[in-house]
């Protein structure tokens, strides 16, 4: 017969996850005997008309009718303002690469201008309108 396969290795090993598993059902245990409970209507927050979190629902006397059509969930357009021409001034161009930026002159905001997108050629601290349309890194001029 051979010989058991059982060694003090296992045995401890064995006490340490009985013993863990123990101790994890009484902490449990007194979670559940611990807790406030109340079920549902102690978990329940509501919102006052300021926007704060109360426990207290609110007063139905202070209720307000709103014609849902009339709120509007959207973000303006701006495709008017992108299609206007801008008035502004070339802060960098690299002739031998093909690309520069300009710096329109109401708002100092940059734009990327490339050489396919010109008209006529540019240099440096030129005065230049320009159309923006929408590139892959953002608005280009």
């Amino acid at each position: 017969m051979g010989k058991s396969q059982e060694t003090f290795g296992k045995k401890e090993r064995e006490k340490k996850r009985k013993k863990k598993k123990l101790d994890k059902q009484f902490k449990k245990e007194e979670r559940q005997a611990n807790s406030k409970g109340g079920g549902l209507e102690n978990m329940i927050a509501y919102i006052d008309e300021y926007g704060n979190m109360t426990d207290t629902p609110p007063d139905p006397a202070n209720k307000q009718e709103f014609d849902a059509e009339s709120i509007i969930i959207d973000t303006p357009k701006k495709e008017d303002e992108i299609n206007a021409t801008k008035k502004g001034k070339v802060e960098f161009f690299n002739d031998q690469k093909g690309f520069g930026f300009i710096k329109e002159q109401h708002t100092n905001d940059k734009y990327f201008v490339h050489v396919n997108g010109l008209i006529d050629e540019i240099r440096e601290n030129d005065t230049v309108t320009f159309e923006l349309e929408r590139g892959l890194k953002g608005m280009n001029a």
